[in-house]
């Protein structure tokens, strides 16, 4: 058993030391600097780049992807918008009564109105008749 465990150890050994080797040379050699600063010099490039279109499209007139975008953006509300107000009006109208139903309907209120009118006064009259008999 002695045997086996100092195999075991020995290749445990040999693994910590070569991956500490391999991840010290790759640290050591490896152009992490080198890479991070041409990313941020492509970085600058690219923001001249789409500053310089921007201001070359503002001069001849021609909109950009931004301002498409924001035409967009208010085209769809307006769309909203007015499919609101279809909306609203559609309920109106659909509330709103006919003239030919809207005239039977005055006309009933009136003739119920009349009655009530005709019953009011025989109530008074009925009323000044039983005060006058006291």
């Amino acid at each position: 058993m002695t045997l086996e465990t100092n195999l075991f150890d020995i290749w445990k050994d040999y693994y910590a030391k070569s991956s500490s080797y391999f991840d010290e040379t790759i640290k050591e050699n490896f152009p992490s600097k080198g890479i991070a600063q041409v990313m941020e010099m492509n970085l600058m490039y690219k923001k001249l780049i789409d500053e310089s279109t921007e201001k070359y499209l503002e001069i001849v007139n021609i909109p950009s992807r931004n301002d498409l975008a924001n035409l967009s953006s208010l085209v769809v509300n307006v769309d909203a918008k007015v499919d609101n107000l279809e909306e609203l009006l559609e309920d109106s109208s659909a509330n709103q009564l006919d003239p030919s139903s809207f005239k039977q309907e005055l006309a009933a209120i009136k003739k119920d109105m009349k009655n009530l009118d005709s019953k009011m006064n025989q109530i008074l009259t009925l009323l000044k008749v039983s005060e006058g008999t006291k």
